[in-house]
């Protein structure tokens, strides 16, 4: 009887165990997208990728799942001043993930502690970088700007190059020698420097966005202006200058078609006064007595219309006057 009690005893306390064992999950699974890193008592066991269904000791083995997956940072806007000293605003993001589970787990245990220390990192590699280039090399990737410049200087259209012989060539875009992309590619190699021992593989940093600090925004827009008044002038002049050549060629063309007209209006005043003498002519040939008093007469009136007094008119002049017969 006693040994019944006994064996049932026994069995009690291993039914206890073992429902024990099951109730603290002696299983574990792991996603897609996951992977985990298994300690016991605080000591490193093992690193588990594949997705599947696992075995651990319960109570005694802890497994801590990480993401495999690739995830983002984006750092807070960082005040930067670039070689010219001329300080902006900087906010970058960048991508990262977890390469080796059990250096991470080790160095930094979890998300949030990752983060701090990539911030960190990013931050100053992101400072180092710009603070050794140009503003130019920055905000700019390329030279495009400066090939459409000088593929525009020298343009066939005359309107455009006098336009652009009037800007200021002060105005010219510095050159770029290495770019944004570049600049990107020297912060993600300094920072991959100081995150080999973190278990981290870092994929990109790209500036999500640049701005200008206070005092730079007022100093830019101010040469915005100062450029955008040239280029205006430059319009207002050229449109002064071709005002003035078309008013010329107007004047000229004025002088050219009055000259013409007044050229043949006296040759038809030629040909009318011929005309008109020819026929005077015929007509007064066929009596001259006639014609050289017709001719006095008209003289007459001419002249003797503006004078008050003819103290004699004992002259051939007035030989019509005094004759009856109109005739001396």
């Amino acid at each position: 009887m006693k040994d019944t009690k006994k064996n049932y005893l026994r069995l009690s306390i291993i039914a206890f165990v073992v429902l024990f064992l099951i109730m603290s999950g002696p299983f574990y699974v792991i996603n897609e997208g996951e992977q985990a890193v298994v300690t016991r008592f605080g000591q490193f066991v093992a690193t588990r990728s594949q997705a599947g269904l696992y075995v651990r000791v319960p109570v005694i083995d802890t497994v801590t799942l990480y993401p495999s997956k690739t995830l983002s940072l984006d750092g807070d806007p960082a005040r930067i001043p670039t070689k010219e000293n001329q300080f902006i605003i900087v906010d970058t993001t960048s991508r990262w993930r977890i390469s080796d589970p059990a250096k991470f787990y080790q160095s930094l245990r979890t998300i949030s502690e990752a983060n701090k220390k990539l911030s960190d990192i990013i931050d100053s590699s992101t400072r180092t970088i710009i603070t050794r280039n140009r503003l130019s090399e920055i905000v700019r990737s390329s030279n495009i700007i400066n090939e459409r410049s000088s593929s525009t200087q020298t343009a066939d259209n005359d309107e455009i190059a006098a336009i652009l012989s009037l800007v200021n060539e002060d105005t010219q875009n510095e050159v770029v020698f290495k770019g944004r992309a570049k600049l990107c590619e020297e912060m993600l190699a300094e920072a991959r420097q100081k995150i080999s021992e973190y278990g981290i593989a870092l994929i990109d940093i790209v500036p999500r966005q640049i701005k200008y600090s206070d005092e730079l925004t007022e100093s830019v827009y101010s040469r915005m202006i100062k450029e955008r008044n040239q280029v205006a002038q430059a319009y207002r002049s050229l449109g002064e200058g071709q005002k003035a050549e078309w008013l010329g060629k107007l004047e000229n063309e004025k002088r050219t078609i009055e000259s013409e007209a007044y050229r043949i209006s006296e040759e038809t005043k030629g040909k009318a006064d011929a005309e008109a003498a020819a026929i005077y002519n015929e007509a007064y040939s066929q009596d001259p007595s006639f014609y050289a008093f017709w001719k006095s007469l008209e003289s007459y009136k001419q002249t003797m219309n503006g004078l008050d007094t003819t103290l004699s008119t004992n002259m051939d002049y007035f030989k019509y006057l005094y004759s009856p017969e109109g005739k001396r």
